[in-house]
């Protein structure tokens, strides 16, 4: 399900919306303070940053700096732990499970823009939710396409372009990431 208002996961809208830019303008703010602030008072995750999200788990971490399009889509497991530079374009529902560990600047990204150039240049775009299993590893500089699954004890090599699902306890490597 998907929290930004007229924005249906897999279906076509604009993103140039006022009340889209607001949210943005929001989470901008929240990964603004995130990244400033002295890391003894941010503790694992900013103030602000914290209550836009979807969810953030019990002993999770977000290490600064980080990025992300809304906040709000983005749940986070118990014990998961971003590295610094991780970007999320939470268009849609992106779930982190318990124990998962993203590498420093690992991309999530689930905005798919209009592949017709007329219709990219109007905002279309489309969310299509990304959905990351418990105790995965994803190594640094790593990218999850838009609408991927990756299953429970994957491991995502890094540097990889994850363009298909992972099943549990698969490895993938490369650009496209195949299975190793």
């Amino acid at each position: 399900m998907n929290a930004l208002p007229g924005v249906e996961d897999g279906a076509w809208y604009s993103c140039l919306t006022d009340e889209l830019e607001a949210l943005r303008a929001a989470a901008r703010r929240a990964v603004s303070e995130h990244s400033a602030m002295d890391p003894g008072q941010r503790g694992a995750c900013g103030p602000r940053l914290r209550g836009l999200l979807g969810g953030f788990g019990e002993g999770a971490m977000i290490e600064a700096p980080f990025h992300c399009a809304y906040g709000v889509n983005i749940h986070i497991g118990d014990g998961a732990y971003l590295n610094a530079f991780c970007t999320i374009l939470d268009t849609a529902r992106v779930e982190i499970g318990e124990r998962t560990l993203l590498g420093p600047g690992v991309h999530i990204y689930c905005a798919d823009h209009h592949h017709d150039a007329d219709k990219r240049a109007e905002g279309l775009e489309r969310a299509l939710p990304v959905i990351i299993g418990a105790d995965v590893w994803i190594s640094g500089r790593a990218v999850i396409l838009p609408g991927i699954t990756i299953g429970d004890g994957a491991l995502i090599a890094a540097g990889a372009v994850v363009s298909r699902d992972v099943p549990a306890n698969g490895k993938v490597a490369g650009v496209p990431a195949r299975p190793i």
